[in-house]
């Protein structure tokens, strides 16, 4: 089987898998909105909601990367 090229039509298992993957996430966001929210509002924090998990996630691995030292200390691989 080749690779589909970059836009070629996703497949039923391409897209099944990014939905196992969208509609958790999109389901957790939706229901902490107020009543009478639309799915585009949802949409539109979910942007924002992942745009802070990201930079979370960044600072998270910089404290962490802080914290290497002594026998903690990440060897360098010699190229």
């Amino acid at each position: 089987m080749t690779m589909p090229k970059k836009h070629d039509p996703l497949t039923i298992e391409e897209v099944t898998e990014a939905s196992d993957i969208f509609f958790p996430l999109f389901n957790v966001v939706n229901d902490r909105m107020p009543e009478g929210s639309t799915t585009e509002d949802t949409l539109k924090i979910m942007e924002a909601i992942a745009k802070l998990g990201h930079k979370n996630r960044a600072e998270k691995a910089a404290k962490a990367k802080e914290l290497n030292f002594g026998f903690n200390k990440e060897e360098k691989a010699d190229d």
